[in-house]
């Protein structure tokens, strides 16, 4: 099939498409190198990996490794979260320690401790709104949104239903305090660069 034709099935399509079957259609069309997709309430959504994000990304995932093992830090794997048709790769994981892959090869929501995601502008709305639901509704205990636009991070504990009943702001250059939640450590952001 041609990507082209492939469009027109799923457009003519009666029956409800699966979220297997979207990305499996999404990994035949040619995505541009550097660019993670993600499928957030049935839409497709492409993002570039600029350099402020990665570094951001990097950063995370290096201080969680001082403390937790390779197999548990993640990032850009897919995770099916609750809702319409959610598969996300989030920037950053970190999964339980007891954590297993299901039948399909995938990580299961119920595993995921801590979820950090970098804004871009182009799916911001999406990270402060319907992922921040998912999250929230897989109870997901800790999520981090680092803005560099804002030069802030966004830190929200304690899911409620589909949000999360605290949320606190810590400006780029202090510190996050994860101590007294299951990350148990504290993120350095004096290293995090803005746009």
């Amino acid at each position: 099939m041609t990507v082209l034709e492939d469009r027109i099935a799923m457009a003519q399509s009666d029956d409800e498409i699966t979220l297997d079957e979207l990305f499996e259609r999404i990994e035949k069309m040619p995505a541009p190198e550097g660019y993670k997709v993600e499928i957030v309430e049935g839409t497709v959504f492409m993002a570039p990996q600029r350099d402020t994000h990665w570094e951001i990304i990097a950063d995370i995932y290096e201080q969680l490794r001082t403390k937790y093992p390779r197999k548990r830090v993640k990032s850009d794997v897919r995770v099916d979260y609750p809702g319409h048709l959610n598969g996300f790769a989030s920037d950053v994981t970190l999964m339980a320690e007891e954590a297993v892959k299901n039948g399909k090869g995938l990580w299961s929501y119920q595993d995921v401790e801590f979820v950090a995601e970098v804004i871009s502008r182009g799916t911001a709305a999406n990270d402060y709104g319907l992922k921040k639901s998912a999250y929230a509704q897989a109870e997901v205990a800790v999520y981090l949104v680092a803005d560099p636009y804002q030069r802030r991070c966004h830190v929200y504990t304690n899911p409620k239903g589909d949000d999360y009943a605290t949320e606190t702001k810590v400006g780029f250059g202090d510190d996050v305090d994860l101590t007294a939640t299951v990350v148990g450590l504290t993120l350095k952001t004096a290293e995090f660069p803005t746009d």
